[in-house]
């Protein structure tokens, strides 16, 4: 049955284009004897005509790369472009080396390890970039005895 007049009809109706005018199988032949717009709306309202859903691209993909992304996951090397620097600044760097430091030297004076005029001195020797880590921190501290001896 050859339904492309109503098929129109309905798009113009429904405002949508007529590859998603839907028909009721069932109700094939009462649709073919309808001829007006008032005809096809009666039709939209029983539900004998439909219009489908857009066809979009679905996120499903997006959202579990999202999800992984969350995890920490797709940070490997092979995702990294541009410098040393466009994952972790200088600055983090820096915060990331030297606050342990500052904790380790607070901790030492603290525990009366050091005192305080060397805990000042070793401050800002770090501050200056003169240890690589605490490691270097201790090793440094140890090798010139400055640990006060009780």
């Amino acid at each position: 049955m050859k339904l492309t007049t109503q098929r129109r009809l309905a798009a113009e109706v429904m405002k949508t284009g007529i590859s998603r005018v839907w028909i009721d199988p069932e109700f094939e032949d009462e649709v073919s004897l309808a001829i007006t717009r008032a005809d096809i709306r009666r039709l939209i309202d029983e539900g004998a005509i439909q219009s489908k859903q857009k066809t979009g691209v679905s996120r499903g993909r997006a959202r579990h790369i999202l999800s992984q992304k969350r995890k920490g996951q797709r940070e490997g090397p092979g995702r990294k472009k541009g410098k040393a620097t466009s994952k972790l600044s200088k600055k983090e760097r820096w915060m990331m080396k030297i606050r342990p430091m500052r904790k380790e030297l607070q901790k030492l004076r603290d525990e009366g390890r050091i005192s305080p005029r060397v805990y000042r001195n070793l401050y800002l020797k770090a501050k200056g970039n003169a240890f690589r880590n605490t490691g270097h921190l201790r090793t440094y501290i140890s090798e010139r005895k400055l640990e006060v001896k009780k």
